[in-house]
């Protein structure tokens, strides 16, 4: 380690802009002035206020419901703690309780009305807070922390109880931690570590325990927000104020469910403008995970894959171990920005060197090989037979006398390498204290990142307690995995905020054009037919095929000589969804022979299927192009989702999809593609051209664009196949399915 919802937006959603409107009292707020209240084209809140937690994590005045001295009892504990963390942060400390004179020797009020001033901070230990809360708001308390369980995470009738309490707090004007929150934040921080800090919120307080134990190896640690039920105070909130404070060089968060996506996208993207990094454990990838959270917490854990794109949209990096949590927060806390994204791997083994090497190439890292001059310059000191290419082996020896410090002074003053990393698989003293030694010493002369894999299972030998723990400037870890983890992200977060610019400040707030002509073509409630549903496309600037809607043989001919041969025939209806698998689609039509057995047999077989038509579509036939997938589909946490991916007939077998959450601009509309695993089909593969990638990247922002400007009106969209044709021909949607919600 290192040492040193669009349309009407629900009530939770809408926080940021009831404040800014003046529709309720509430505690002041930094940022921009209250007035300015913006939203997107579809009602969504653009920006969040910070609320200014000084007070509720180093209050002045804090009062206990429900205080007790009596051994034995629950509240006694907590009531202990609290006036040993009160007497730490310099606050006044009133308990409050209707039959006690005193508790633990102070003076006991008997009430919330009877308090001898204004508190800052009250922590509620009563089992139901609801009558509490509002003897609070008429003493214009700040916050409130709620400790007691029984709420969203037991069930409905829980639900229901959390969401009176949350209704509760939004008309009284104070803020609330909890409820099923515990004493986290008001735990022991030690105040003898300097150097940027990491603050930490957890949804379940025993999660947070690894992150915060690294103060024991000299990382510090400043704010823990154990957020619970999060009925009011949520992630959001804590990661918007964290991102502010100056002491702060990274936000760890362990997450079971988001409260409100676009919340933790508006917090995100505050922490992304700052360049500060936050690393996530986010729970909900697998269905027994989601479960378990949402019998946690009672909140939504989101569809994971929307949950991760959204996370790497906004630069979040999401992690699956708490141990990777630890060292990747505690790398991007400390560590200064790179100079170089080149990584050089340095041991005293060449079969440590590939390992190493193998496991960091295939995770992504960049390992370039030395100059020939640099290679000749660690020859001086390395034998000649042993490569130092890129794994540096040095066989051992060297790292026991002079040259095991010109070794790495040599390697870290090469201008293409950024990163220095150094496994050392077990402890073989004396040589391995001396080149522990030599490599701390190096990491104090140089800004460039410094890292080395203690792979002891001991972990008690002098050289890592002592040597390495002591250094503010060495990266020590005790497994590879965790430092290839942890040096991957370091170098993603810096790429990512050198070039981040904020989707929110360029998100549409005025309707286009076309949005008139969308809203004509909408149905509540129903499925659109493939030509309605074109319609829409064509209203946002979408090419579709040259095609008639005919309703008889004869309309067909004519439609298919206007059209120009060949054509393709498909049956439109509402209700239709899979043409190909009825039989419902014609393909290659040369003649006015074969339009009007086509028509006769599509017009059967939707008899015989008891498929109502609007009519019989005549297309023109589109080929020699990649079949591409573009839709809309609506999240329960995020809203209107985009997705891009391989189309035609085997979408949901091939499943290669990627997504983004609007707003987003060109370069997350190009990075999807690169998600993609089939993306070297829009290169041009087996004598293809390439596509046009251009206009496919264009179709993805105007569907983005409907999507915001539809969003609750349109339930989903698929647009399969996209036929994009060789670059600079465009892309041509041959088939589109719409259901209006």
């Amino acid at each position: 380690m290192l040492g040193s919802t669009h349309g009407t937006l629900t009530t939770d959603s809408r926080r940021a802009r009831v404040i800014a409107c003046g529709e309720q009292p509430g505690p002041a707020v930094h940022g921009r002035p209250a007035e300015v209240d913006e939203l997107d084209v579809g009602g969504r809140p653009l920006y969040a206020d910070v609320p200014d937690l000084d007070r509720f994590f180093r209050p002045e005045s804090v009062a206990v419901i429900g205080a007790s001295d009596t051994e034995g009892r629950p509240n006694t504990g907590i009531t202990r703690q609290l006036v040993a963390w009160a007497e730490r942060v310099g606050a006044r400390l009133h308990p409050v309780h209707p039959n006690r004179a005193s508790v633990f020797g102070i003076p006991c009020s008997p009430s919330v009305a009877d308090l001898p001033e204004q508190v800052d901070l009250a922590v509620l230990l009563v089992a139901d807070p609801l009558p509490v809360v509002e003897e609070l708001a008429e003493a214009k308390v700040k916050f409130a922390v709620v400790f007691a369980s029984g709420f969203a995470e037991t069930g409905a009738e829980g639900a229901a109880a959390q969401e009176r309490l949350a209704l509760a707090v939004r008309r009284s004007g104070l803020r609330l931690l909890g409820p099923n929150t515990n004493l986290n934040a008001f735990e022991r921080f030690r105040d003898d570590l300097d150097g940027p800090a990491i603050a930490l919120i957890t949804q379940s307080g025993h999660q947070g325990r690894p992150v915060f134990s690294l103060q024991e190896l000299g990382i510090r640690l400043s704010h823990w927000a154990p957020t619970g039920n999060e009925a009011d105070l949520e992630t959001a909130d804590f990661l918007s104020y964290f991102a502010e404070r100056p002491e702060v060089g990274a936000i760890a968060c362990y997450v079971e469910g988001l409260k409100d996506g676009r919340s933790f996208l508006l917090a995100a993207d505050r922490a992304a403008r700052r360049k500060v990094p936050v690393v996530a454990v986010k729970v909900g990838r697998t269905e027994t995970g989601a479960r378990t959270a949402a019998s946690h917490t009672g909140k939504l854990t989101g569809a994971d894959t929307v949950v991760d794109a959204a996370m790497r949209q906004f630069g979040v990096i999401r992690v699956d171990g708490l141990d990777e949590l630890q060292d990747t927060a505690a790398l991007l806390a400390r560590a200064r920005p790179p100079k170089a994204d080149g990584v050089v791997v340095y041991s005293i083994s060449g079969g440590t060197g590939a390992h190493f090497a193998d496991l960091a190439t295939e995770a992504g890292l960049s390992l370039p090989e030395l100059s020939a001059a640099k290679q000749a310059e660690l020859h001086q000191w390395i034998p000649g037979y042993l490569s130092v290419a890129n794994p540096v082996d040095n066989g051992g020896h060297p790292v026991g006398d002079e040259r095991g410090r010109k070794i790495i002074d040599a390697i870290l003053d090469d201008p293409a390498v950024g990163v220095l990393i150094c496994p050392i698989t077990g402890p073989f003293p004396p040589l391995s204290d001396k080149l522990v030694q030599d490599l701390v010493d190096a990491a104090e002369r140089t800004d460039k990142l410094v890292c080395v894999v203690w792979g002891s299972p001991v972990g008690t030998e002098p050289a890592y307690r002592e040597v390495l723990l002591g250094s503010s400037r060495v990266a020590t870890f005790r497994t590879v995995a965790n430092c290839i983890t942890a040096v991957r992200a370091y170098l993603d977060h810096h790429r990512f905020v050198a070039h981040y610019r904020s989707p929110f400040d360029e998100a549409p707030r005025t309707t286009s054009p076309s949005f008139r002509k969308a809203q004509a073509l909408m149905r509540p409630g129903q499925q659109l037919s493939e030509h309605a549903a074109k319609q829409l496309l064509r209203a946002y600037g979408i090419r579709v095929p040259r095609e008639q809607l005919v309703t008889s043989a004869a309309a067909a001919v004519r439609a298919a000589g206007l059209v120009g041969y060949p054509v393709v025939m498909k049956a439109s209806g509402a209700q239709i969804a899979h043409k190909t698998e009825l039989g419902l689609v014609k393909v290659g039509l040369t003649s006015a022979s074969q339009v009007r057995d086509a028509y006769r047999e599509l017009t059967d077989i939707a008899r015989y299927e008891g498929v109502s038509l609007d009519g019989v579509l005549v297309c023109q036939m589109v080929e020699r192009g990649v079949e591409m997938v573009v839709g809309v589909t609506h999240d329960e946490l995020f809203g209107p989702t985009v997705t891009v991916g391989l189309g035609g007939v085997l979408v949901e077998v091939l499943h290669d999809v990627a997504v983004r959450v609007p707003p987003f601009g060109e370069d997350q509309a190009h990075a999807m593609l690169a998600d993609l695993r089939g993306r070297a089909l829009l290169e041009g593969v087996r004598g293809r051209p390439p596509a046009d990638v251009d206009a496919l990247v264009e179709v993805v922002l105007r569907v983005q664009r409907m999507a915001m400007e539809l969003g609750d009106e349109l339930a989903e969209l698929d647009i399969n196949p996209l036929m994009v044709l060789p670059r600079g021909q465009g892309a041509v949607a041959l088939d589109a399915l719409a259901v209006c919600r």
